[in-house]
């Protein structure tokens, strides 16, 4: 797995969740991911429980995912990014630290997000 193959799922994965749909997103996941967003939250392992969870954020009326930075070894890529989303004219904006594995098919195998409620702040 290249780190440049690397580097564009994760550019893919932060367009997608400014764009794309629920099933857009998971199609960058392998069969059987995980996913544990944050950490100590319950671990989804399914395609129907991940688009379900990833639904959350695609039906909402604002949505922006920027990139801060990523950092690559191996098989693993660590980034933080930015979200904004809103719905009913709240708005509330997220920096989660992700921790994404990957295959040598260049799919996500897991996934765990770094960040904690105290971090959600409402603009």
């Amino acid at each position: 797995m290249s780190a440049v193959r690397i580097t564009d799922v994760v550019d893919a994965y932060i367009d997608r969740l400014t764009t794309g749909t629920a099933e857009e997103i998971v199609d960058l996941y392998a069969d059987g991911a995980t996913v544990e967003d944050p950490i100590g939250a319950p671990i989804r392992s399914n395609r129907e429980d991940l688009v379900e969870f990833y639904a959350i954020i695609t039906a909402m009326d604002r949505r922006e995912a920027t990139l801060k930075w990523v950092k690559i070894a191996g098989d693993t890529a660590v980034f933080e990014f930015t979200l904004v989303t809103g719905t009913s004219g709240m708005a509330f904006e997220i920096s989660p630290v992700d921790i994404m594995v990957f295959n040598d098919e260049g799919k996500v195998v897991s996934m765990r997000a770094v960040w904690d409620p105290s971090d959600l702040k409402q603009l």
